[in-house]
């Protein structure tokens, strides 16, 4: 099963405040691969060479401090087609000598990173989901080292030049300020489902039997404060829908939770309870 197209309930393109726009391209299109798809003054579309949007840049006139303890990004994830293209990037970041963190998930391999403004980036592949060990309605998930030897020894030859077809965004990561009214937001009002739960620090939730489309923790302590305006980090994640009629439907529980909704021009935005924006397009 796709997790990331219609009808499932997925992650879209991710809009990220980030201090110097040209840095950013670069960072981008030289180290993570993905393509340039359009620029005005201030701000940049980047995504996949078929047209796949994957990163909206914007850098503000006024640039505000970021808060050292607030909600927002923790990391967005980029989700590659196969085992053998993460191979190739974690090669090319190993000669770019850029430091990385990695971690097998058990339904996943991921390496982590941070752009120039210390956005994080987590860049992964997908276990068949027949591998995934679900129980009670959960999913198993695990922070265990990366078998990184084994992974670079498939495909040696495989190089990476940009982000291959099929490149996603596989989730968003975010920091909010408490779980109990985040969780009622993403599952009452989205209508997504908690599929697996750290402690009472961290919760995963998905459409369509997702390992998970968010994670969602209390890592920067209960209670943090919202991002400062026009600050660097996270502006929205896009969450697409199936259908105009299921997207109504979540806008009216959206409203029956007290959530505002606004209108602009590429979809309905709306803040969760700690102050995290989201994008709602068809």
């Amino acid at each position: 099963m796709n997790f990331h197209h219609k009808p499932v309930i997925h992650t879209g393109p991710v809009k990220l405040i980030v201090s110097d726009l040209d840095q950013s391209i670069s960072f981008y299109q030289d180290v993570i691969g993905l393509v340039q798809l359009s620029r005005n003054e201030d701000t940049a579309v980047l995504g996949t060479s078929e047209k796949q949007a994957l990163l909206e840049l914007k850098q503000p006139e006024q640039l505000n401090a970021k808060p050292e303890r607030s909600t927002g990004l923790y990391h967005f994830a980029i989700l590659l087609p196969d085992r053998e293209h993460l191979a190739a990037f974690v090669r090319h970041i190993a000669a770019l000598k850029i430091p990385v963190g990695s971690a097998d998930h058990l339904v996943s391999e991921a390496v982590y990173l941070d752009d120039p403004d210390g956005n994080g980036i987590e860049v992964y592949r997908d276990r068949h989901p027949d591998e995934w060990q679900w129980e009670n309605g959960q999913v198993k998930m695990t922070v265990d080292p990366l078998n990184v030897k084994e992974l670079l020894r498939l495909k040696p030859d495989l190089t990476w030049e940009e982000a291959p077809a099929g490149t996603v965004m596989g989730h968003v990561h975010l920091h909010v300020t408490n779980l109990e009214e985040t969780e009622r937001f993403y599952v009452e009002g989205l209508g997504l489902k908690v599929v697996c739960r750290f402690g009472n620090q961290a919760l995963f939730i998905s459409d369509g039997d997702y390992h998970h489309h968010f994670g969602l923790n209390t890592w920067m302590g209960e209670g943090a404060p919202p991002t400062a305006a026009n600050s660097v980090g996270l502006v929205h994640a896009t969450l697409h829908f199936p259908s105009q009629a299921v997207l109504d439907q979540r806008i009216n529980q959206l409203h029956k939770l007290g959530a505002k909704t606004n209108k602009r021009k590429s979809g309905l935005f709306v803040e969760d309870p700690s102050g995290n924006g989201l994008l709602l397009v068809v």
